[in-house]
């Protein structure tokens, strides 16, 4: 069991490039939000983005286009063909990473959806979050088809039903949320587990966890590997998370909070 440190996450970080333009850093599709949850896509494209990715693709159903248009302006929209829910898969090829669950609800057809997309995913790294591990849970044989080292960030109450499941979790890194939070690799050994040491009650609030999918989904497409993404994007949350509590009072802070710190999150790895 390794304790993450601002040391490793100096390793890990990279220099971004001088002369890199858009492409370089690379393009995130975010599959989020039904209905009345147009929430948990905007804040996972707003992490997204403050993670330095060149580009970010929101797939959403149609009635949530003024939110979405109005609140993140940076964001390509992709509109499925119903009016209130993911229903349909989308081709992945020009994609450089891909994250789907935050707000997106387990009906019949998302759940149909879903299953088509993984089947679509090929070698493209993936997360899944919130719903996405709730529609697995309910049907176990389908995690099978997802791509090996897939990013899976289940709360205690999501890894619970898949356990309860059966669902297969030795081929994925697997993002257990809470304090502290784990990262567990496949292979399961104690020399595979990274735990982070930062955090705090304030990031208890709904949401939270949108803004940490968008931000492994930003550097999944950046390159990063899976359990690169997964321990930078685990420590840059929960860094936000100590600076906005410092700010705000544990009491105040909001996911949306998360996201506008992340700036000190990252000026706390880069600077020594």
């Amino acid at each position: 069991m390794t304790t993450i440190t601002l040391q490793l996450l100096r390793k890990l970080l990279r220099e971004r490039p001088s002369d890199g333009h858009k492409g370089t850093f690379g393009q995130a599709l975010i599959i989020a939000g039904q209905w009345g949850m147009a929430g948990a896509s905007v804040l996972a494209a707003r992490s997204c983005l403050r993670s330095g990715v060149g580009k970010v693709c929101i797939g959403i159903p149609r009635c949530n286009n003024d939110i979405l248009q109005t609140s993140v302006p940076e964001a390509v929209l992709l509109h499925d063909t119903s009016e209130v829910r993911f229903s349909q898969a989308i081709d992945v090829d020009e994609y450089d990473a891909v994250a789907i669950g935050p707000g997106l609800g387990t009906h019949k057809d998302t759940a149909e959806a879903l299953h088509e997309q993984l089947l679509r995913m090929d070698n493209t790294p993936l997360a899944l979050d919130a719903d996405a591990l709730n529609i697995l849970a309910r049907h176990p044989d389908w995690a099978k088809d997802a791509p090996d080292g897939t990013i899976l960030t289940p709360h205690g109450g999501e890894y619970a039903r898949l356990g309860a499941a059966a669902v297969d979790l030795s081929r994925f890194v697997v993002v257990l949320k809470g304090h502290p939070t784990r990262i567990v690799l496949p292979g399961r050994s104690d020399n595979e587990v990274y735990v982070c040491p930062w955090g705090n009650n304030g990031m208890a609030t709904a949401g939270s966890g949108d803004v940490l999918t968008g931000i492994i989904a930003g550097l999944l497409a950046q390159g990063y590997s899976a359990m690169e993404a997964s321990v930078l994007g685990v420590s840059l949350h929960a860094l936000a998370g100590d600076a906005a509590t410092e700010a705000l009072t544990e009491y105040c802070v909001t996911a949306s909070s998360l996201v506008d710190y992340l700036p000190a999150a990252f000026k706390k790895i880069i600077q020594r």
